[in-house]
This record gives C-alpha cells, structure tokens and sequence, in this order.
C-alpha cells in the first residue's frame, strides 16, 4: 500500500490514541540508541553483578509520561525488596552505564509480574550449599592434643570441635 493508502485506512478505523501511531517510530529511535531490552534480560547477572540478580529480575520497560527515560521494573520476593530498595540507585547507574547513556531515569519494585498473579510468582534459587572439606589430620591431632586433660567427655568433644574450627580457619595479623 502506498503512504496515502495506508493514511486512508488508518482514518476509516476511526479514533486513534496518538501513542499508537508513532509507536513505531519511537522504537526505531529507541533501537537506534542502543536500547535493547533483550541485552538487559539476557546480561543480567553481568550487569548488576551475581548477588542483585540472585534475588531480583528484570520484568518490564516502560516509557512513562513524566518525562525523558524509562522505568525499569523489577521482580523480587519481600524479604529482598528493602535491601533492594537501598540499591535502587547503584542499580540504575549500572543498568545506564551499560547503554552509555541515561536510558533508565527510574526503578520500580514489584513483588509479582504485571501479567497476573500465576505468572509472577518470584522464584529465586538459593545460595548453593557450601560442601564442608575434610579437617587436616595435623590439625585434628593438635585439637585432641589441646582438649585432652579435660576429663568430660562431652565438653571435650565440644573444645576439640573449637579447637580444629580456629586451627583451620583463615590466619589474621
């Protein structure tokens, strides 16, 4: 169809909201920016580092009436929101930094996805679960060495777990 046809078409339709027909273009603009939502989910964890994006995600972009920039809208579980709060603004540094220019101007947190609530159930996996390495024999011996005169068996045992806990832990100066 040619531009006057495609005019014509869009005038028989009736009423338009004016955001619908410059969307298009806005996008076109947006893209040509470097602002690409899908470098933002799918570099998450590189962006904001490992322990934001452990307990937060990125649902939403949205452009918003109140001016120059996006709102960026994340996902997180209520126990994390406070501690997220408090990193809004690093967040959005990092996020901005990563475009090379202001792109998000604002971080909204949200405990469920904006499509409904089956959908935005936060599931974040946990820390992975430290494995516990084998005690030095050395220093085993140095504990049993240190707790043997205690006669009762029960604080003993008790000394000589302190005991192998502060031999193998890390030496401060």
């Amino acid at each position: 169809m040619t531009e006057t046809g495609d005019r014509a078409a869009r005038r028989m339709r009736g009423f338009e909201r004016a955001a619908g027909l410059v969307q298009s273009r806005i996008r076109r603009a947006g893209e040509a920016r470097g602002f690409a939502v899908s470098r933002l989910l799918t570099h998450w964890a590189e962006i904001v580092g490992e322990q934001t994006a452990a307990i937060a995600r990125p649902v939403e972009v949205s452009y918003g009436r109140e001016g120059f920039g996006a709102t960026l809208t994340l996902l997180t579980t209520g126990a994390q929101a406070p501690m997220l709060e408090m990193q809004k603004e690093a967040i959005r540094e990092k996020v901005n930094a990563c475009y090379g220019y202001a792109a998000i101007s604002r971080i909204r947190l949200t405990q469920t996805a904006p499509t409904g609530f089956a959908e935005g159930q936060a599931q974040f996996a946990p820390a992975p679960k430290r494995t516990l390495r084998a005690p030095d024999p050395a220093v085993q011996a140095q504990a049993a060495q240190l707790s043997g005169d205690v006669r009762d068996e029960s604080l003993r045992a008790a000394l000589e777990a302190l005991g192998r806990n502060v031999l193998s832990g890390p030496k401060r100066q």
